[in-house]
């Protein structure tokens, strides 16, 4: 997974980006029900949708909140602008719509849940007890983002092996991991996949929106 990060996001960028995390979330699935991994394992059990949903929603409010108070004191907090300074965020009212209503939500939210709340987890919690296959998953995930950062650098003409760069990556690498842990936890008590997929378009989709409103 780490090996295929760096080669999508350093390799391909945006080539079919939402098209081929479609096709890999299928393939992931495939994979799973070839392990023998039930719909209760990868918290994709129908009869728990309703609950993951009501999760889903109330962690969606508490992420569009934190990220609207952070725009709002950009010019107070200097850690707050320094976050939303992104020139990823520079799209037009149309690009902002695609990327918020359908890149996002399909393309990263369900691919990395599927991935990691649901194939990688399942797989961990076989061997593991909840808890360390809570932090392996996390770890991974956090991991994940390496590639990603360094694409993101690169935009706003930042050297990857400069300090700046260096802690940009360190930075990212434990926020999403820590995040992971707040998925997880919202996979499992929520009992089902849309209560993280939910949390992770909040959090990518208002974090761009912030961005694009106060660049």
């Amino acid at each position: 997974m780490l090996a295929w990060s760096s080669f999508a996001n350093l390799v391909l960028g945006e080539t079919a980006y939402l098209a081929r995390n479609l096709v890999l979330t299928a393939v992931l699935l495939g994979a799973a029900h070839r392990l023998g991994l039930t719909g209760e394992e990868l918290g994709l059990r129908r009869a728990r949708v309703r609950r993951g949903v009501m999760h889903g929603v109330v962690a969606m409010a508490v992420v569009i909140v934190v990220v609207g108070s952070a725009a709002a004191l950009r010019e107070v907090i200097p850690l707050a602008g320094a976050l939303l300074d992104d020139d990823r965020a520079e799209l037009t009212s149309a690009q902002t719509a695609y990327h918020v209503l359908v890149r996002i939500p399909l393309g990263t939210a369900v691919f990395e849940e599927v991935a990691f709340r649901g194939v990688l987890l399942a797989v961990l919690l076989r061997r593991l007890p909840p808890a360390t296959a809570t932090v392996w998953a996390a770890a991974v995930f956090g991991l994940w983002h390496v590639a990603p950062t360094i694409v993101a650098l690169r935009i706003n003409q930042v050297a990857a092996s400069t300090t700046v760069g260096l802690s940009a990556i360190a930075g990212a690498v434990l926020v999403t991991a820590v995040a992971g842990v707040g998925f997880t936890w919202l996979r499992l008590r929520g009992g089902h996949l849309v209560a993280p997929v939910l949390a992770h378009w909040a959090t990518n989709g208002a974090g761009l929106v912030a961005a694009a409103g106060t660049g």
